[in-house]
């Protein structure tokens, strides 16, 4: 049981430091330290969904001021990016550590900690297109097909990578699978292409619907890209053969700009967010353009270990049915 104990947290942390460097080498970046605790009423704290109440934290040596588990750290790193003067081109990557205990479905995909690569990058007013995007996204594929190739020669298993990552717009899916909810939709394209590149989260589709939520104030849903499709972000997904099923990786996208960030809060009707710390230093420019996002760590590491359950390669907290059955 030890034997196989050690060799599984060898596994893992293979995956680990090898995307790490993968990923810095592709993208340029450079590893950072990061926080835990965000200050309440900031507007650092990514608000997810909206509905997410974050784990409050009370320092007794900092009175006055109230704290929160950060959910992730999507504004964080602009606002490091800017603090420091990194310029374009430039980046920052960390090893970001949460908790979300208002998840309201804990599966073999989903836990209450959350473990990312979060990572951000400063851009160009030019750069602010859909082809960057998907360059972006491209060179962060290659970074997985080059961490599954190096796990392989050191533990052998199989390729379950395709060649190349398919890009797709939610609004494709709606007239491919009329008849299917957007995780079904989901999960018969990525069938089919073994990796895909899902554009447009957050923004209204022609149902009337968004193909999922995305908070107004980070990723830019509601910009009309050079092709003319709405949006300028994205999910990176990956079939998973163990779970018979599509694997969501990645969310991210090129940031809001000033513009954006008003008609976002605006369809979302949370315009009152413009008053808040984070947001009035955008919009006074004082925040680089940037691309960034999230990569789930346990989750990587379970396409490239074909794991079928999330807590075979983290530790975290389970209804007691779930914890029995692993």
């Amino acid at each position: 049981m030890k034997s196989q104990y050690m060799l599984q947290q060898q596994k893992i942390q293979c995956v680990k430091n090898s995307f790490t460097e993968e990923l810095q080498l592709q993208l340029g970046l450079i590893e950072v330290q990061s926080p835990l605790l965000s200050e309440h009423g900031s507007g650092v704290q990514d608000d997810l969904s909206g509905w997410e109440k974050a784990v409050a934290v009370n320092v007794k040596a900092v009175p006055g001021k109230k704290y929160e588990v950060v959910h992730s750290l999507a504004k964080w790193k602009r606002y490091t990016l800017g603090r420091y003067g990194f310029g374009a081109g430039e980046g920052i990557v960390t090893q970001m550590k949460a908790l979300r205990p208002d998840e309201e479905d804990l599966s073999p995909v989903h836990s209450v900690y959350v473990d990312q690569w979060d990572w951000e990058k400063v851009i160009t007013q030019q750069q602010r297109s859909l082809e960057f995007l998907i360059q972006t996204v491209e060179r962060i594929y290659s970074a997985l097909q080059q961490t599954e190739q190096q796990y392989i020669e050191q533990y052998g298993g199989a390729c379950n990578l395709p060649d190349t990552i398919k890009v797709v717009h939610a609004e494709d899916l709606i007239k491919a699978y009329p008849t299917l909810s957007a995780k079904q939709r989901e999960r018969e394209v990525v069938k089919q292409y073994g990796a895909v590149f899902l554009v447009g989260i957050g923004g209204e589709l022609s149902h009337g619907y968004a193909h999922d939520v995305r908070a107004p104030d980070y990723d830019d849903w509601s910009s009309v890209n050079e092709q003319g499709s709405t949006g300028l972000n994205g999910d990176i997904l990956v079939w998973h053969p163990a779970l018979g099923d599509a694997l969501e990786l990645s969310s991210m996208g090129i940031r809001v700009n000033q513009q954006a960030l008003k008609h976002q809060l605006a369809i979302c009707q949370q315009e009152e967010k413009l008053q808040l710390p984070w947001h009035q230093s955008l919009l006074a420019g004082e925040l680089p353009l940037t691309i960034g996002g999230g990569i789930g760590q346990s989750r990587v590491v379970m396409q490239i270990l074909q794991s079928d359950h999330i807590a075979k390669v983290q530790c975290s907290v389970w209804p007691e049915p779930i914890a029995e059955a692993l």
